[in-house]
C-alpha cells in the first residue's frame, strides 16, 4: 500500500494539509477483483464526517482531486472506490461482467459502508477519527446515478423488471453532480439501448441532497436539453437544493481532475463555486442548525458575477 500526501498543494492554496492513502483493498468476491479505494482526510481533527464518492464512467479512485482534496481539507474523510468500468482496470470488451456494471457499482458503495472497520485498520492515520453517524454519498455523472440509489432513488432491474431499492439509512446527505435524469422517452436511442437500468424514480429520494447541474450540459443521453439533468431535483421530494452552474457543461468546469484536461468548459471559478457550495451544503445537512449553506447562498446571490444560482425546496 502506498501513501501520498497533498500537503504541498494544500499549503499553496492556503487550505489545511490533507493526506491520501491508496490503494486499500476490500474483499469483493462477486466482482472478481477486490474493490480498491482511496482515502483522503485532514491531518488533524477527530469525529470527522465521511463522504463516499462514486466516479464517472471510466474514471478511478485517483480522479476528482479538486473535490476530494477540498472536502478533506475542510474536515471530511473522503472514500473513493474504483468501479469495474474504470479505464485503470482495462476489462476486455467482451468481459461478461460488463452488462452488470450498474449492479457492481451500487454494490461497491455498500461494500464501502460495510467495510469501514477494514478501511480504518488499513489506514491508521484515520483510525478512531470517523463520525459514523454523519455519512454522505456523492457522485458525478454515472457516479451520481449510482450514489442516488443510496439516497432513495429506485430503478428497474433490467434482468427481471423488479424494483431495485438500495436506500441506506446510514446515508444522511448527498451531492449529485451532472446526474442523469428521467428514463423512458426522455432517453436517446443510444442510452435506451446501452443503459437499460437508466430509468430512475426519484419520488422516494427523501434524503437531503444538493443537485448540481450545468445549464449548457447537452450530452448524448437524452432527447431533452440541459433541463434533463435537474430531474433529480425536480422529481424528488424536499429537502433538496439545486445549484445551476452558468455555462457549465458535463465536467462542470473541471471537477474530474487537476492535470488531465477532461473538460470542454474549463473554468477554475466554476469549480471553486461547486467546492464551496457542496461543502457548505454537507456541513449544514449533517449538522442541523449549522448556517454554513445559507451563508454561502447569500454570498452567491450578493456576487456581482455569480457562477450560478441556487433553488431550494
Amino acid at each position: 500500500m502506498s501513501s501520498s500526501s497533498t500537503e504541498d498543494r494544500a499549503k499553496s492554496s492556503g487550505l489545511p494539509a490533507v493526506i491520501s492513502i491508496a490503494p486499500i483493498g476490500l474483499p469483493s468476491p462477486r466482482r472478481g477483483v477486490d474493490l480498491q479505494v482511496r482515502v483522503s482526510a485532514p491531518i488533524a481533527g477527530d469525529a470527522l464526517p465521511v463522504i463516499i464518492f462514486s466516479h464517472g464512467n471510466g474514471q478511478s479512485l485517483y480522479a476528482y482531486g479538486p473535490l476530494a482534496d477540498y472536502w478533506a481539507a475542510h474536515g471530511f474523510v473522503v472514500i473513493q472506490p474504483t468501479h469495474l468500468d474504470s479505464r485503470m482496470l482495462g476489462l476486455a470488451p467482451d468481459d461478461p461482467r460488463r452488462p452488470q456494471f450498474w449492479r457492481f457499482r451500487e454494490e461497491d458503495l455498500a461494500t464501502n459502508l460495510d467495510g469501514l472497520d477494514r478501511i480504518e485498520s488499513e489506514a491508521p492515520l484515520i483510525r478512531g477519527r470517523l463520525d459514523r453517524s454523519r455519512i454522505a454519498v456523492a457522485g458525478h455523472s454515472w457516479g451520481g446515478q449510482t450514489a442516488s440509489t443510496l439516497l432513495g432513488a429506485t430503478h428497474p432491474d433490467p434482468d427481471d423488471g423488479s424494483v431495485v431499492n438500495r436506500k441506506d439509512a446510514r446515508i444522511k446527505a448527498g451531492v449529485l453532480l451532472a446526474t442523469p435524469g428521467n428514463g423512458g422517452e426522455d432517453l436517446s436511442e443510444f442510452a435506451a439501448r446501452s443503459l437499460p437500468f437508466m430509468h430512475p424514480d426519484f419520488s422516494d429520494m427523501t434524503t437531503p441532497t444538493l443537485v448540481v447541474v450545468g445549464d449548457a450540459d447537452k450530452g448524448g443521453l437524452t432527447t431533452r436539453g440541459p433541463d434533463w439533468w435537474r430531474d433529480a431535483y425536480d422529481l424528488s421530494p424536499s429537502p433538496k437544493a439545486l445549484f445551476t452552474v452558468y455555462g457549465g457543461e458535463h465536467a462542470l468546469g473541471g471537477i474530474p481532475g487537476y492535470e488531465a484536461c477532461e473538460t470542454t468548459d474549463e473554468r477554475p471559478q466554476r469549480v471553486a463555486a461547486i467546492q464551496l457550495l457542496s461543502t457548505a451544503f454537507l456541513r449544514s445537512a449533517l449538522y442541523p442548525g449549522d448556517p454554513t449553506f445559507s451563508e454561502a447562498v447569500a454570498a452567491l446571490e450578493a456576487d456581482d458575477a455569480p457562477e450560478g444560482s441556487v433553488e431550494t425546496k
